[in-house]
């Protein structure tokens, strides 16, 4: 009981530092709002073959991996690797104020989900002289997966369809 009664007042202090506070002198979020699993699972449908099909959960589970170097929310930091947030489309080496090495710096591709597949394979291989101390995803489902949850992470929108009129 003693436990109880000391625990309390804690947890209610540090509820009052928390993101519910004063809201008004916080600053506005430039964050959009996190996509419902309904817009994910919508969003997962729209990607191409085979990412379609990728397994969302396994994918972040997956990417847990790649947590210890790489961020993956709008406006997160760069760490070890950059933050992976909008890549998709993204010329290799030009994330602003990310120190990449030379070898990416000068690379002449940009990320798309073919790339970054062989790159999550063998990045040494793919790109030799990078800086990335990671030794691959040799699973082919868990690379599928990985991407397919960064598409959804990271800002990736399928260009809309353009179909001919009725």
């Amino acid at each position: 009981m003693r436990r109880l009664t000391l625990a309390v007042p804690l947890v209610l202090t540090l509820a009052a530092c928390g993101p519910n506070g004063d809201k008004k002198d916080a600053p506005p979020s430039k964050a959009p709002p996190a996509l419902t699993e309904t817009e994910k699972a919508d969003l997962l449908a729209a990607l191409p073959a085979p990412y379609d099909t990728g397994d969302l959960d396994n994918g972040r589970r997956v990417f847990a991996r790649c947590r210890a170097c790489h961020t993956i929310g709008r406006d997160g930091p760069d760490m070890a690797g950059p933050n992976l947030y909008g890549v998709f489309g993204r010329k290799a080496g030009e994330r602003p104020r990310y120190n990449y090495s030379n070898t990416l710096r000068t690379a002449d591709f940009v990320w798309d989900a073919q790339a970054l597949d062989r790159w999550l394979q063998n990045p040494r291989g793919f790109l030799p002289g990078n800086k990335m101390t990671f030794a691959g995803l040799p699973d082919a489902k868990d690379r599928r997966d990985v991407i397919a949850f960064l598409k959804v992470e990271t800002g990736y929108r399928p260009a809309a369809s353009t179909s001919p009129a009725s």
